[in-house]
């Protein structure tokens, strides 16, 4: 069985609540803790941004910050140039991001998004990466590949930090500028690979057909993270190819939207037919959610009570952290 060695050793396969701002949405990280998830994942930049580096560092850090035990991935905020409202423009050098709160501009190079992790303390440090949009330029992809390479060897260089340090494998859909990406980030020799890029608009046939090619050429004795991806039954497929974790907002999400996960098949708890349903969600769930009947979460989200998405978030959560342990 594959272990993560950070302040403990933590079992693979596993998953991580995304905890961008340090919060979970309806849930707090405490809660998380919990139920026994042992990592979150956040977002360095926004982090950055606010509450600041200085006031997370005065607390102690970010388990402190959070009054939490639990272990942090930090990811750079490379994921944020997919959006027209982060992105400013991209060099060799770095990029240029906007904030979201006050529209000012921010250099983020791959020595600066070292340093800013370094600061928070984080268990394991995502390279900043250049992550393309689905849809570019097989050339543009091909850029994204070079210039993640070459900035990874800038964040090995300088990271000063005590946790692990993983890289992400770029390159689209296509098999040669993966087989590219990861043979130079091979190169480098980090504490974990991950592969991203992926989930933003490619089929599932087209995201699978990638993961299974890029995972036969990562070292099989370092850690394997494919990023963004959470939907239960992927998981499960995804794990027979040999990654070993996982993150996304998707289980989260979709509880706060009435989806909520069961051993045969998704319910849509805003549908009419649960209005007599006295059933919990799932028989053998221990959750907080399946103390109750979906007849009275149905209720709580007709009359949009805050509640009512709260326990499917959690009860999806419990659900995907189930799943994993199986597969332990």
């Amino acid at each position: 069985m594959k272990t993560l060695d950070l302040d403990k050793k933590v079992k693979l396969p596993m998953f991580m609540p995304v905890a961008t701002k340090l919060s979970t949405k309806l849930l707090s990280l405490k809660e998380v803790e919990e139920m026994d998830f042992s990592t979150v994942i956040c977002n360095s930049f926004l982090l950055y941004l606010d509450p600041g580096l200085d006031l997370i560092k005065k607390a102690g850090g970010l388990r402190e910050f959070t009054g939490t035990k639990l272990s942090f991935f930090s990811d750079s905020g490379g994921f944020q140039m997919i959006s027209d409202e982060f992105l400013v423009g991209i060099s060799k050098k770095g990029l240029k991001l906007r904030s979201p709160y006050d529209k000012s501009i921010h250099d983020l190079t791959p020595e600066k998004s070292m340093e800013i992790q370094t600061k928070l303390g984080a268990d394991v440090v995502m390279c900043l990466d250049y992550m393309p949009r689905y849809g570019d330029k097989k050339e543009d992809i091909e850029n994204s590949v070079n210039l993640t390479y070459e900035w990874a060897k800038r964040c090995k260089e300088s990271y000063k930090g005590k946790g692990k340090l993983f890289c992400i494998v770029q390159g689209g859909i296509y098999k040669g500028l993966r087989k590219k990406s990861a043979e130079l980030l091979k190169s480098l020799d980090f504490d974990g690979y991950a592969i991203g890029g992926l989930g933003i608009g490619e089929t599932k046939e087209e995201i699978f057909e990638i993961v299974k090619y890029t995972v036969k050429l990562l070292p099989k004795d370092k850690p394997i993270y494919l990023m963004g991806i959470g939907v239960p039954e992927d998981i499960q497929e995804f794990i027979k190819l040999g990654v070993d974790i996982f993150d996304s907002c998707y289980p989260a999400r979709v509880g706060r939207h009435g989806l909520v996960f069961t051993s045969k098949g998704n319910l849509d708890l805003e549908k009419g037919k649960f209005k007599e349903d006295f059933n919990p969600i799932e028989k053998d769930c221990k959750c907080e959610a399946c103390k109750q009947s979906r007849a009275y979460i149905h209720y709580l989200i007709k009359i949009k009570e805050p509640l009512g998405k709260r326990l499917m978030s959690l009860h999806n959560l419990e659900f995907v952290k189930n799943l994993l342990s199986a597969s332990s």
